[in-house]
C-alpha cells in the first residue's frame, strides 16, 4: 500500500469488518460499536486506551473494546496494521462457551499483547476473513474460537474499570436515547442532577469524551451502520444527525482514518 492509505476489505464472515492501513495518521478521540482484535506489523504507535496510554510495535496485538475511548498517533515515520471488527455478540457468545482463562468476559483486558503465537493466528484469521477461499470453514472457525479466548485470559483485580456514576449514567443515557435531539449542558445537568460543571467534569472523567464529543461519536455510529446496510452516503449523513455529507465524512476521517465512500465500498 501506500503511505497513509486504508483499505476496507470484503469479509468472508458475517458481522466481521476488515481494515488494512499504512498511516502517520493521528486519530482524534473515539470509538467503535464492535471488539477490534488487530496487528501492527510495521512501526509503532502510542495510544491512550481503557487501561491508560500503551505503546505497541511491529509484532504486538493490539485490541478494543466496544465504546471503548482510545486514540492513536505514530512513533517516527509511521505504522501499518491488520485489524478485525467483530459484532459484540460474536465475541461474548465464543468467549461464553469456554469455561477456563476469563471466557464469558464483556471485555478484553489488555489493549496490547505481546505474543508471538497469537500474532501468527491473527495473521492467519485474517488470511481467511479476507479470503473465503483460503480455508475451509472448520479451520476459520477454530482459529476465531482460539483467538478471542486468547485475548481474553489473564484479567487482574486491579484491571477492573471503575462503574460509571448514576447521575453520568442518566445523563450519558439522554444522549444515547437520542442522539439526533439537540441537548445542552442544562439538559444534562436536570437529568444528572448536578451542576453543569459537575456534570461536564464528571461525563468526561467516566467516559474518556466531553458531552458534545460524546454526541458526535453517537451519531457516527449511526451513520456507520446505516452505510453499512446500504444507505446512500448524503442521506446517511442527514439520516443521522449531520449538516451535510462533507461534515459527516470529515468526522469519519478524524476518528477512523478512512472515508465513507471506501468503508462503504467493503459491503458491496
Amino acid at each position: 500500500m501506500q503511505k497513509n492509505q486504508f483499505r476496507m476489505l470484503r469479509s468472508a464472515l458475517a458481522g466481521v469488518e476488515a481494515v488494512e492501513a499504512e498511516t502517520h495518521h493521528s486519530f482524534a478521540r473515539h470509538t467503535h460499536e464492535q471488539f477490534g482484535i488487530g496487528l501492527i506489523f510495521a512501526g509503532a504507535q502510542k495510544s491512550l486506551s481503557g487501561r491508560g496510554m500503551v505503546e505497541a510495535e511491529a509484532g504486538d496485538i493490539i485490541t478494543v473494546n466496544p465504546n471503548e475511548v482510545h486514540d492513536g498517533m505514530p512513533i517516527g515515520e509511521g505504522r501499518s496494521w491488520r485489524i478485525l471488527y467483530f459484532d459484540p455478540a460474536i465475541v461474548t457468545s465464543l468467549s461464553g462457551e469456554c469455561r477456563a482463562g476469563g471466557a464469558g468476559r464483556s471485555e478484553i483486558p489488555h489493549p496490547v499483547i505481546r505474543n508471538a503465537a497469537i500474532a501468527v493466528r491473527f495473521q492467519t484469521l485474517f488470511r481467511a476473513v479476507t479470503d473465503d477461499q483460503a480455508m475451509d470453514g472448520l479451520l476459520r472457525e477454530e482459529l476465531l474460537l482460539q483467538l478471542v479466548v486468547d485475548v481474553m485470559r489473564e484479567r487482574r483485580v486491579s484491571e477492573e474499570r471503575p462503574a460509571v456514576p448514576a447521575s453520568i449514567r442518566a445523563a450519558r443515557d439522554l444522549i444515547d436515547d437520542d442522539p439526533l435531539a439537540s441537548v445542552s449542558l442544562a439538559d444534562l445537568s436536570r437529568e444528572s442532577g448536578l451542576s453543569r460543571f459537575q456534570v461536564l467534569r464528571g461525563f468526561a472523567r467516566a467516559t474518556g469524551l466531553t458531552p458534545h464529543a460524546y454526541l458526535v461519536q453517537a451519531r457516527i455510529h449511526m451513520a456507520r451502520r446505516l452505510i453499512a446496510a446500504g444507505t446512500p452516503l448524503a442521506e446517511a449523513a442527514f439520516a443521522s444527525g449531520f449538516a451535510d455529507q462533507s461534515h459527516m465524512t470529515r468526522v469519519f476521517v478524524r476518528k477512523y482514518g478512512l472515508s465513507p465512500s471506501l468503508y462503504a465500498g467493503g459491503f458491496l
